[in-house]
């Protein structure tokens, strides 16, 4: 692995660099939730402009190790699935659900002729840790258990998106624990934060965010590798791909992980997008188009390289 912005960013990215500068002017730079009344007025904003969800998508919920959570199913058209892909929204812990990332995922179910399974985890502060990655783990282990049966095949990948990166790492680690993530292919993480105890420099940029009081306000020692990654053992873990922007707040945390996952023998494939700020893969500009097709491609190749 090779650390240094210029060996990290695709030159060919540069084409998009101009619209993304463009769409930040014409956007501020997005703060989360300052506190309670903030957070409640976010999520019923949320709740008032979402869409009619996809009426096709399966709903159910899983269980596995004792414990249930909610998931949302989205089963290519037209294709028998190769593989399976463990879906986590982002929201800072605090906000989202499955059903928000209907569109895009049941767009890679189709891209990859993939099953892509999405956890509806419990929501901070009413959830606080470990609600969340206790939730995201059941549905990984319920996936390693039932997966052939239920979808013909046993080749597993998961990822997230910002705190569900998070969550995608906890999952890892704990599946390590178990001794059964020699099972995923590999995981597909973007813009993640992977310190919540503000004791790095890279965790003290956020240290004053709320998410991180709501999610785990309530735990002395926040450098637990359940709440913050970056401090656990990361030996051991499939191949990653880390996407984040270079105007991300949270790229040094980004690029202090994937230093630590490839120091313990990882194989981790950092991709760093110019002028692209949290979130940018949200957006309808050609960076997060591009980051897209970067990870449809990266999961095609770990799925034609797994077995099951």
């Amino acid at each position: 692995m090779q650390l240094g912005l210029t060996s990290l960013i695709n030159t060919e990215l540069a084409a998009h660099v101009e619209e993304c500068r463009a769409a930040n002017a014409g956007s501020a730079g997005a703060k989360g939730p300052s506190g309670p009344t903030d957070l409640r007025e976010a999520r019923a904003k949320r709740d008032a402009v979402s869409s009619r969800h996809d009426p096709s998508v399966v709903e159910q919920v899983v269980e596995a190790a004792g414990r249930r959570a909610p998931v949302r199913i989205h089963a290519p058209r037209d294709t028998v699935p190769r593989a399976v892909y463990l879906d986590i929204h982002g929201g800072g812990f605090y906000l989202g659900s499955a059903a928000q990332g209907d569109a895009r995922n049941q767009q890679l179910a189709d891209a990859l002729g993939i099953v892509v399974v999405s956890v509806d985890y419990r929501l901070a502060p009413e959830h606080p840790w470990p609600a969340a990655p206790d939730d995201c783990e059941t549905v990984a282990l319920w996936l390693l258990d039932q997966a052939e049966a239920r979808f013909g095949t046993t080749r597993l990948a998961i990822g997230g998106f910002s705190a569900g990166a998070t969550l995608a790492m906890t999952t890892l680690l704990r599946l390590r624990d178990r001794g059964v993530v020699d099972s995923v292919a590999g995981a597909a993480l973007q813009f993640g934060t992977y310190d919540l105890s503000g004791l790095t420099p890279a965790g003290r940029l956020i240290a004053d965010e709320y998410f991180i009081q709501a999610y785990a306000g309530h735990v002395a020692d926040r450098t637990a590798p359940d709440i913050s990654p970056v401090y656990g053992d990361l030996r051991g873990l499939p191949p990653l791909v880390i996407v984040v922007g270079s105007l991300d707040v949270l790229l040094e945390d980004n690029m202090a992980l994937a230093a630590r996952v490839s120091a313990a023998g990882g194989d981790v494939d950092l991709r760093i997008y110019p002028e692209a700020r949290h979130g940018f893969t949200s957006r309808s500009t050609g960076m997060a188009t591009a980051a897209l097709r970067d990870i449809e491609c990266w999961l095609a190749d770990r799925f034609s390289s797994a077995s099951g």
